[in-house]
């Protein structure tokens, strides 16, 4: 009887105890990280080193300096002026919750030569309909400059990555992207734009299966119960829906250095405020620039774990970070440029709740910069004095962000692409380690005095102040203290009662 009492009391102990690990273990989702806090101090611990490295190279003027731009994620691979022979270096470049997205990495490189999608039931060989719904990994790239018109969804099966580099490559149409039910998606330097509802028709999603498919919403990405999920450097507008939507447990996502614009509702996060799975979403939205044209849903989050970092909003007309259902928003030196409309300042809404009601919620703003009248309302956590300084930094903070964001978009196009069909008749090339690729209107191309002294500002506040000991290592020292003391106390009276 002894053990069973030990664990009574050790359970009673911990329940009493009111440590974050108790909330971390309480996942809705198989697959949520844990300790999303950790993922955020590593995204943090990632971009600063990456700025560190180009300001020392800067001020030594050796080596790779004209190449990096303090993004980490474009650091990773363009310095590499043979990147093309070495394409699946990408899939190690990942940052946030979706950093262990793979992709195809590990299997054949396909070329897709043929830009047609006559028949979605039966996709010809050589099509991109036909690369995506194969069983095995795969790295598909492209031929030469094409625009997809898509038929209908354009369905994927796991272990893809779709590679636009050296290529101009456009996919609109009907129903675009449909991330269903699947894992380990990466999706890079592509246009995505003018998608519109399709269905009701058989849709091959597999080598093996055909289905039936209602109406879809036209999304220009839609990720539905998918997880392992990067997108980044796309341009993405002018769909029926969202741009991109990511609802039904999806988890484990990272979308960046995307440029979106000409837009209503940008994007949406979680599925209805009652769908409790979507508590477990994690989503990483870092160096977007969020441009021309854009209304509302920067994101829109229904519950989860939402850590929106370096990023340039540049436009809305409603607002920025909305939010329903109690989410976790975690915004950190983004810039936020508030429109002249003097009714529509606020970067934050919460929708359909009162004040009473959301109080409690988690937003938080740490080293954001707020322009022309922007402000943010923080609630819950948000409120301590950990994040005080939000509201005072620095405006030349903005440097950091035009480095950081400079290259969004599918390479090759300019920073703002104007009222016009995007992307078109621009090329969509990459260059090697030079680094001038693009035309955009970034002011990071040097050193900058001002450097040395962003590191913290954009995330603690002094580049030397101590980071605190994360509660989630207090709390798991003291639980195993706990579960020792009670197996000693526990074994100690078993061999008693064996004497």
């Amino acid at each position: 009887m002894l053990l069973p009492i030990s664990c009574i009391l050790l359970i009673c102990l911990l329940s009493s105890l009111s440590f974050p690990i108790i909330a971390a273990f309480n996942l809705s989702l198989p697959h949520q990280h844990p300790y999303p806090e950790a993922v955020v101090d590593e995204v943090q611990s990632t971009i600063n080193a990456s700025l560190c490295r180009r300001q020392l190279l800067s001020a030594t003027e050796h080596g790779q300096a004209s190449c990096l731009t303090g993004n980490p994620l474009d650091d990773c691979w363009r310095c590499d002026s043979n990147w093309g022979a070495n394409r699946q270096k990408l899939a190690e470049c990942g940052i946030g919750f979706g950093r262990d997205a793979m992709g195809g990495k590990g299997g054949q490189i396909y070329i897709v030569t043929d830009s047609s999608d006559s028949d979605p039931a039966n996709p010809r060989p050589g099509t991109l309909r036909h690369a995506v719904i194969q069983e095995e990994p795969l790295w598909i790239v492209f031929s030469a400059d094409m625009t997809i018109t898509l038929k209908h969804e354009l369905m994927f099966n796991s272990y893809k990555t779709v590679d636009g580099r050296g290529a101009n490559v456009h996919i609109t149409g009907h129903g675009c992207i449909t991330l269903q039910y699947v894992s380990n998606i990466i999706i890079h330097n592509i246009h995505i734009h003018h998608c519109k509802p399709s269905g009701n028709t058989n849709i091959r999603s597999s080598p093996t299966h055909v289905g039936w498919r209602g109406k879809s919403d036209g999304d220009g990405i839609s990720i539905f119960g998918s997880r392992k999920i990067w997108i980044d450097h796309c341009t993405l507008s002018y769909c029926t829906d969202g741009l991109i939507d990511a609802i039904m447990g999806s988890t484990g996502i990272t979308i960046s250095n995307n440029h979106f614009s000409h837009h209503d509702e940008v994007m949406l996060l979680g599925h209805d405020d009652g769908y409790l799975p979507d508590s477990g979403m994690q989503v990483t939205i870092a160096f977007n620039h969020f441009g021309e044209g854009l209304v509302q849903r920067m994101p829109r989050c229904r519950r989860g774990y939402i850590h929106v970092v370096n990023n340039d909003f540049t436009q809305w007309e409603m607002y920025a970070i909305g939010g329903s259902g109690n989410p976790t928003i975690n915004s950190q030196g983004n810039r936020y440029t508030a429109p002249s409309d003097p009714s529509a300042k606020e970067v934050t809404k919460r929708v359909d709740t009162n004040e009473g009601g959301w109080a409690g919620w988690n937003w938080r703003t740490e080293g954001d910069v707020m322009v022309n009248g922007a402000f943010f309302v923080p609630s819950g956590a948000g409120l301590s004095t950990q994040y005080a300084m939000a509201s005072s930094v620095a405006p030349k903070s903005a440097v950091q962000i035009d480095q950081l964001t400079m290259y969004s978009g599918v390479f090759g196009d300019p920073r703002d692409n104007g009222d016009i069909y995007p992307g078109s008749n621009r090329g969509g090339s990459v260059t090697g380690a030079s680094g001038n690729t693009g035309t955009g209107t970034g002011t990071g191309t040097g050193g900058s005095s001002d450097d040395g002294e962003l590191f913290g500002m954009i995330f603690r506040g002094s580049s030397s102040e101590a980071a605190p000991l994360p509660s989630s290592i207090i709390s798991t020292f003291f639980s195993f203290l706990i579960i020792s003391i009670l197996y000693t106390i526990t074994n100690h009276a078993v061999r008693l009662s064996l004497l």
